[in-house]
């Protein structure tokens, strides 16, 4: 199962997120200080974090402190206060585990809902499936069924007896959960021996009585089935640092007395899990010296228990050694990486009752950790923390992480986001930030903003690139910006669009085309999105000044035409390097934008994967543009979504699912752009 969508309320600064979508891989939490992103994180570990991190909710703690009276009135329920709901979408071993159980009651389960409440209680839910039946809903097969017992004799009589007590005070509106569905049960295992096994109707309607009776026991196996496939989320911070020296022996001593600091020891005690040994257990290494030799060594069976005794404390030595060398190994290889020095050594050492990480240069000195950078300690205690816990349950899990690579150089930063993408592999990831180099412009779309405009409301979430408050939208402004400039240049050919959507469609579509084999747009393009038609001017200008090949590529709608004849726009390019959406467009729309050339495709793209059924307004208007009907039909319509859906449709189906004009529309505008750029 993946995570698709979350959901925070009643959790320190967030009184309702508002739910928000989750991408497939990774999705990034954008906000400004103190906007509660890092709330929004632990709220969501709550759903099932690890099971060394389960210190639960508490309510004087974790409910939002300006509201703490209504549960100090009894205004509200600790138990009635849901803190984190999250909605997974099921995959095919998900529902095939669901059929296996009952294909009929979970046909309709498509996503599994899953709420923490602030009593540390789960509830949980399978959307489009009904937990329960009412009483109407199979009354007339009771009715039927105890006419047909009620003839087979004295038994068959008392059994229509029983039936009418047990029913008594139910109502049409009763559910059938607990002991009503119980005693139904019991009965019509009472009835089933006096049911004409030839009577096709009368076996029906035991059937359809007894599966609603079984509900509630079927549901309880699907949780069987589902709870153990739920991810586990693990939160990690910045404060989750190692050591560069740990003392075993009062390490030993704080874990055996419960008095462990979950903050300041946690990286230390994820290496020692990391090396498989407890601190307890490395203390005492260190304290057993080697066995004496026996005072008479001509006693063959005293010197064969030494020798055994000496074997048995050379092995524990050499394993102690060996995982340190083998973890040692591990962590350099990681740090090297993303810290691009593949002369650096990492080593763990056991000096006496200290276990210490120390740092081995180009030079071959060796300083202990903390005489390095913050943001190299940061990274060494992120793989520490990380794989000690990927080690078992890890794989599949929801990895939230907490301002990661803070302390790391921008450009280190940049690098760092290749190694989530690798971690995203494996694991989905959410994790905040407000550094713009932890956002890769090709990102925009995983981009969720945080922000914080009112205490009163609390922490809001927006699924779109939408916020009140400019802090928060700044990371992803200079994240463009900086991309912008180191890349603006970089190429000798470049496309400038409208539109960031118009990129997307774009490098989709001849990605798409690359897989099935055809003629392309060229893959030493760049294309540049200047973010409207009256910027395409300028971006065009810059570029040209710096003798590259450029290309415009414009909607025909007013703006874009106006856009086309400018007179600057058509003395700076040749007429074949002026793109219009018209030019290979064969539909019936006036001025066509770039989504008219995916119309049809974008109308079943839309039904499909969001919803959106436009399809009779889009029948009925075949003139209008496809993203004003969108407009005018979808509440909340956004061209950002609408092309994201489309890239994940692309993903799945491939260019031979477009339809025959689409095809031969976007063959014309790759064709026209290679020759404007050629």
């Amino acid at each position: 199962m993946r995570l698709s969508a979350a959901q925070v309320t009643n959790y320190r600064s967030v009184i309702d997120s508002t739910e928000f979508e989750v991408e497939r891989d990774k999705t990034i939490v954008v906000g400004a200080n103190e906007a509660g992103k890092t709330a929004v994180l632990r709220a969501l570990q709550q759903v099932n974090p690890p099971a060394d991190q389960r210190d639960g909710l508490d309510a004087l703690r974790d409910y939002p402190r300006s509201r703490y009276t209504e549960l100090d009135r009894g205004d509200k329920e600790v138990g009635d206060v849901p803190v984190a709901r999250v909605t997974f979408t099921l995959d095919e071993d998900d529902i095939a585990a669901l059929h296996d159980i009952d294909a009929n009651v979970f046909a309709g389960a498509k996503t599994f809902v899953l709420t923490r409440y602030l009593d540390n209680r789960r509830n949980w839910d399978l959307p489009g499936v009904s937990r329960s039946m009412q009483w109407k809903d199979v009354s007339k097969d009771a009715a039927r069924l105890k006419i047909h017992v009620k003839g087979r004799g004295d038994e068959g009589q008392q059994l229509a007896d029983e039936l009418d007590q047990l029913l008594a005070g139910v109502r049409d509106t009763t559910r059938l959960v607990g002991a009503t569905a119980n005693k139904l049960d019991d009965w019509l295992e009472r009835a089933l021996p006096h049911i004409d096994e030839e009577n096709k109707q009368a076996d029906a309607q035991f059937d359809r009585l007894r599966a609603a009776a079984r509900r509630s026991t079927i549901f309880k196996q699907a949780w069987d089935a589902l709870g153990s496939r739920v991810p586990v989320f693990v939160y990690y911070s910045q404060y989750f640092t190692v050591r560069p020296r740990i003392h075993l022996a009062n390490l030993a001593q704080r874990q055996a007395a419960g008095d462990l600091d979950q903050e300041y020891d946690f990286g230390n005690l994820c290496l020692l899990d990391l090396l498989g040994f407890t601190a307890a257990e490395l203390s005492q290494m260190d304290s057993q010296s080697a066995p004496p030799l026996p005072p008479n060594r001509q006693d063959q069976n005293a010197m064969a228990a030494y020798q055994e005794a000496e074997k048995a404390w050379q092995a524990q030595h050499d394993a102690r050694q060996y995982k340190l060398n083998a973890a040692s190994v591990l962590i350099t290889r990681l740090i090297s990486n993303v810290w691009g020095d593949d002369n650096l050594q990492l080593r763990l050492v056991v000096d006496g009752q200290y276990l210490k990480v120390v740092v081995v240069d180009d030079l071959g000195v060796e300083v202990e950790l903390d005489q390095r950078s913050e943001g190299f300690r940061w990274l060494v205690s992120f793989f520490v923390v990380f794989r000690a816990q990927a080690k078992d349950q890890l794989n599949n899990a929801i990895l939230l992480l907490d301002e990661p690579g803070l302390h790391l150089h921008a450009l280190k930063q940049r690098e760092f986001r290749k190694t989530v993408e690798m971690l995203a592999e494996d694991n989905q990831i959410l994790y905040t930030t407000h550094s713009p180099f932890m956002v890769g412009p090709e990102e925009l779309h995983r981009v969720r903003l945080v922000e914080m405009v009112d205490r009163t409301k609390g922490t809001k979430i927006h699924t779109q690139l939408v916020s009140d408050d400019p802090r928060s939208v700044f990371p992803l402004q200079a994240a463009l910006g900086y991309d912008l400039a180191q890349s603006m240049f970089s190429q000798r050919r470049n496309l400038v669009t409208e539109g960031l959507t118009d990129m997307w469609f774009l490098e989709g579509l001849a990605e798409a085309m690359r897989e099935a084999g055809l003629p392309t747009m060229r893959d030493n393009i760049a294309i540049v999105p200047a973010g409207s038609s009256s910027k395409v001017i300028y971006y065009c200008t810059l570029l040209h000044s710096q003798k590259l090949k450029v290309s415009a590529l414009l909607d025909s709608d007013t703006a874009g035409e106006n856009a086309a004849t400018q007179d600057d726009l058509v003395r700076l390019l040749k007429n074949n390097q002026i793109l219009r959406a018209k030019d290979y467009y064969t539909g019936s729309v006036p001025g066509p934008e770039i989504e008219d050339l995916l119309r049809a495709t974008l109308v079943k793209v839309a039904l499909d994967e969001l919803g959106w059924d436009v399809r009779a307004m889009e029948a009925a208007q075949q003139k209008r543009h496809i993203a004003d009907i969108f407009k005018a039909e979808i509440s909340g319509f956004s061209k950002w979504k609408l092309a994201k859906a489309f890239l994940q449709w692309l993903t799945d189906h491939g260019w031979d699912d477009l339809t025959a004009d689409e095809q031969t529309a976007w063959q014309k505008l790759f064709a026209a752009v290679n020759r404007g750029l050629a």
